[in-house]
């Protein structure tokens, strides 16, 4: 058996939703009565200027100061209740300050090995303390402007206080115990024990069935013990007071197999984080999600809380479920369940089920074992969705609150779990690839919901070295895949007891060593310009959240997993190279509303897909299967007008599940008349994917003049089309290394009117109008160049939407000047060289502009550095500051200075760049500052400069910002705290190796001159 089943610490995840799960989907979709949050009340739904449009109030300062509600939250990490509320007040502030939008509170406290110090029964999570910290948060909240998320239990999984491993609330597995029995043997003896003892804790088990099954070996797998299906016997009966008589028949070996309920006893992470001890609660029945609620309810909940929830809450928040047992994740419904679901019982097939520390044991034939398989986590899928977050999201509303969660971590149907959700979330550091957050936003826009978050910024072992270029790579290409929301990882609260300096962070010391992600905050240097991260992050999220998202075609997924890294054939490997874009869709999504054709469209006022993309099922062997009622769809649909591709041999297409008689016969007659329609193809070779689409008249939106690494998002407002770029990677372990980017987009306008183009730089907040492209009816064509890492943003637009003033002047179709661009009543070519240029206008005319002298490059020699050293000072959250300076004939990294070479903190780079006599008010310059780290401000001649990109650090000196004769130039940068702690604390950070941090360059001015052209 080929099953591509993810695996964590715990059960093998993943697998397709219940069919009946329809009502449970629309009922979360905006326009439902419970709805609320998702519609934009409170922060739950962003409330989102633009949602429907960017608005007749679109200008410039809508991109350049985004507003609270799109900016960055942080995952704000608590010591469970010990906690101040006036620091939580100055926590907020610190916050605030910067520029972030919001925080969600988490007790996680992984670095504290000792957690009597936490005194759990005084100030453990849901305590008096920690429920006084959560109000003082929500009312600091309020007052500046920013919202508070919570997490539904202590650390994760979701848990609470109270319940123990017996009660019928607490998560539950299924164990098995097995015993051979050669032909014909006679046995009287106890029920086999399950092959893995109970955790500590749980003290009742309940005997479900005990089987015996004929072993055929031709049914075994390298792992698996095959079976044949229909020798299996039901002993149960059988058994008095826990023995067990039956004789083996003559025919074969046979096994006898147990299988006991009883509690998994998990307990949330790193814990304990409250007295009486939380335990996980059942995340398939609606009794152990009640438990939740009852417990906030009873609890937690006092009238200021809900009143200041209504005031300043986001949404409540679950991490990805991860159930761990040694057995199968169970509940009680499961068996009444599956049968209402199949028409079949389920212990006839539960030894293909069982599991052994996430192993398969058994194995029937291999089709009927895959069959069984999808059935039951299709199950399992059903109850999750309708009663974990159904459920949990229903009460949220009631709240005024959102659900936000990352529905993975089982074999359950993720997509369909997104569509579900207020928000659904994924995660840097748990996403093998960009696919995974496509599977999360096919459900999101489907559903019509605007937010996909991410839990970024998590690296292993990086606490205080992580810098900001490298967080900004990994989430520039998620953005472009989708999400549009960004909750960082992290910021800790400031001290805890005994830690050591520069505070409590929740994730370092990890097993005594530097842990995952960082700590965030004043402790470190860089906080000092973060306010240009969060600028940056928000006018990203302002544009990703405005209007709907648009993709050129969906991929059907029969088993709806995310956080797997497994793709869609040449999509995924070829499509994305060429410009298009994708998501992923599984079967209840095509239950939605929005699941409707309109000239050739599918979801024409949401992603507006062209195209669906069909082939085998990736995590069963790559098996063409579609479900009877999934075939229906998909010919409705093709019926109705939209292309559609099939890769594999769907014309012997075979059912996920087991079938019903005559079911397989009834999909392969679907299938026929589904491959006769005018719409349809079918190919055999994933090569040739591009071609059908080609053939069936479908083309991306954007298109790419090469191959390239460029990724790419589209947003539609009444007003714009918004196309975000990056130059990125589908996984960041993809090698060799993306490299620079300078080619041609063809980029198409989907909105009525007259259109032009304009470059929207999310680090400085500039929206200027574009004045060199080509147009042909709604395609424009534009050069894009970048950086690894870099990206951009296009728009087009109405003139004047950004506030230009540029009317009806011509553009240019073409120059031999670096660059042509609009200036204050015209139109000007820069160029950094002297010489005449021809610069061609759409109106056809080309005229002529001469240079007449641009200065030579400069390379500033000499430098003074004045830093500000951080060091340990005289309590865990102190910081000794000492001033060191050097000159510098040749730029080094810190580490390669003397004087720095175990330092960290804020460096100040002053040197003096000396311009000739002919520099003129038509001279600027390009500042290049070349390798710097981490981040940095530049001032030129007193004027600060707006923020310096931290994957392309080059500063347009604008005409006018230079003069001739000495001009001052200085480079302030702040580095991670790294190399100090390495000498701080050896045991836990000596192992890093020393980094590369300050202004490396070269640095160099590179002159042009700006010249009208008339």
């Amino acid at each position: 058996m080929d099953e591509r089943i993810p695996r964590r610490s715990g059960v093998a995840r993943r697998t397709a939703l219940a069919a009946g799960l329809g009502a449970t989907v629309l009922s979360a979709l905006p326009g439902a009565a419970n709805a609320q949050a998702a519609t934009g009340t409170g922060a739950a739904g962003a409330s989102v200027p633009g949602t429907t449009g960017a608005g007749a109030g679109t200008t410039a300062d809508w991109f350049a100061n985004p507003p609270r509600s799109v900016r960055p939250k942080f995952r704000w990490w608590w010591p469970d209740g010990l906690v101040d509320p006036d620091e939580i007040a100055r926590e907020i502030d610190q916050i605030a300050d910067a520029g972030f939008g919001g925080m969600e509170i988490a007790a996680v406290h992984h670095s504290i090995k000792d957690k009597s110090v936490l005194d759990t029964a005084h100030h453990g999570w849901g305590s008096r303390s920690w429920r006084d910290g959560v109000e003082a948060a929500l009312s600091r909240a309020a007052r500046r402007g920013v919202t508070i998320d919570l997490t539904l239990g202590p650390s994760w999984p979701v848990a609470v206080p109270g319940v123990t491993p017996d009660d019928d609330v607490a998560a539950q597995e299924l164990a098995y115990g097995r015993l051979a029995l050669a032909a014909g043997t006679a046995y009287e003896g106890p029920v086999p024990a399950a092959v893995h003892a109970p955790e500590s804790g749980v003290t009742r088990q309940t005997l479900v069935a005990v089987q015996a099954a004929r072993v055929d070996p031709a049914n075994s797998t390298r792992k698996e013990t095959g079976l044949d299906v229909n020798s299996v016997q039901d002993l149960t009966g059988l058994v008095t007071d826990g023995t067990l008589s039956w004789t083996a028949p003559a025919d074969g070996d046979w096994v006898l197999i147990s299988y006991w309920q009883r509690g998994s006893a998990q307990q949330p992470e790193s814990g304990p984080h409250s007295s009486p001890d939380a335990y996980v609660v059942d995340h398939f029945s609606a009794a152990g999600t009640n438990t939740v609620t009852d417990f906030w309810d009873r609890t937690i909940q006092t009238s200021s809380l809900r009143r200041l929830l209504r005031t300043a809450g986001g949404a409540f928040f679950e991490d990805s479920v991860e159930l761990e047992t040694d057995g199968l994740t169970w509940t009680s419904q499961l068996p009444e369940a599956f049968e209402k679901h199949t028409g079949r019982p389920l212990l006839p097939y539960l030894p293909a089920l069982v599991l052994d520390n996430s192993n398969q044991v058994f194995a029937f034939e291999a089709q009927l074992t895959r069959q069984i398989r999808h059935d039951f986590w299709e199950t399992v899928s059903g109850l999750f969705n309708r009663h974990h977050l159904g459920g949990l999201r229903n009460w949220a509303h009631s709240l005024g609150m959102g659900l936000r969660s990352q529905p993975y971590g089982l074999q359950t149907d993720a997509i369909a779990s997104a569509a579900l959700l207020d928000i659904p979330e994924g995660e840097s550091l748990g996403f093998k690839n960009l696919d995974d957050y496509r599977c999360l936003a096919g459900g999101r826009d489907m559903a019509g919901h605007t937010i996909l978050s991410c839990e970024a910024g998590a690296y292993n072992g990086t606490a205080y070295s992580t810098t900001w270029d490298r967080f900004l790579r990994t989430m520039g290409g998620a953005y472009a895949a989708g999400v549009n929301q960004t909750v960082m990882h992290g910021f800790s609260y400031a001290t805890a007891p005994q830690v050591a300096w520069p505070g409590f962070a929740a994730f370092s010391p990890y097993n005594g060593v530097a842990g995952y992600g960082e700590s965030w905050g004043p402790r470190q240097p860089t906080w000092k310009h973060v306010a240009d991260i969060a600028g940056y992050l928000g006018r990203v999220h302002r544009v990703l959240q405005s209007g709907t998202a648009r993709a050129d075609v969906a991929i059907f997924r029969q088993t709806g997993y995310t956080a797997t890294g497994i793709g869609a054939s040449w999509f995924t490997a070829t499509g994305i190279t060429l410009g298009w874009s994708h998501q992923f869709l599984s079967g209840p999504l095509l239950d939605l509303p929005s699941a409707t054709v309109r000239r050739g469209r599918l979801a024409p006022d949401g992603p507006a897909y062209k195209a669906l993309f069909v082939e085998g099922d990736f995590f069963y062997g790559s098996t063409p299967t579609l479900s009877v009622d999934d075939a229906r769809k998909i010919f409705a649909l093709a019926r109705a007008g939209l292309p559609v591709v099939l890769l594999g041999a769907f014309d012997q297409g075979l059912t996920p599940g087991v079938p019903a008689d005559d079911e397989t016969t009834e999909l392969r007659a679907l299938l026929g008349r589904l491959l006769a329609l005018p719409k349809v193809a079918l190919v055999s070779d994933k090569a040739t994917v591009g071609d059908a689409l080609a053939r069936l008249g479908v083309t991306a939106d954007a298109r790419y003049a090469t191959s390239s690494t460029l990724l790419n998002a589209h947003r539609a407002t009444k007003e714009a089309d918004f196309y975000y770029f990056c130059n990125g990677k589908h996984a960041e372990t993809v090698k060799p290394p993306v490299a620079a980017i300078d080619h041609e987009v063809t980029l198409r306008r989907t909105g009525s009117g007259n259109a032009v183009p304009y470059l929207l730089d999310p680090w400085s907040g500039e929206a200027v109008r574009l004045a060199q492209y080509t147009r042909d009816g709604d395609d424009f064509t534009v050069r894009i160049t970048l950086q690894p890492g870099e990206s951009t943003i296009i728009a087009l637009g109405r003139t004047g939407l950004f506030g230009d003033r540029h009317g009806s002047l011509p553009s240019v179709v073409g120059t031999d000047a670096d660059q042509a661009r609009y200036i204050d009543g015209g139109l000007a070519v820069r160029a950094s060289a002297p010489g005449t240029y021809t610069t061609r206008l759409d109106r056809g005319r080309p005229v002529t502009t001469t240079v007449r002298s641009v200065p030579d490059a400069v390379t500033p020699t000499r430098w003074q550095l004045d830093v500000d050293d951080w060091r340990p000072g005289s309590t865990a959250t102190r910081t000794e500051h000492v001033t060191v300076s050097v000159t510098l004939d040749t730029l080094l990294p810190w580490s390669g200075i003397p004087e720095l070479a175990d330092s960290a903190g804020i460096g100040r780079y002053r040197t003096t760049v000396d311009l000739p006599s002919g520099w003129t008010s038509a001279h600027g310059a390009r500042l290049e500052l070349g390798q710097v780290s981490d981040t940095c401000r530049v001032t030129v001649n007193g004027h600060r400069l707006p923020p310096v990109s931290r994957l392309n650090p080059v500063v347009d000196l604008t005409p006018g910002l230079l003069r001739r004769g000495a001009n001052q130039i200085e480079v302030e940068v702040a580095t991670p705290l790294i190399n100090r702690l390495r000498i701080a604390q050896p045991t836990v950070f000596g192992g890093t190796a020393r980094q590369n941090h300050g202004l490396v360059g070269p640095v160099r001015l590179t002159p042009y001159a700006q010249i009208r052209v008339s």
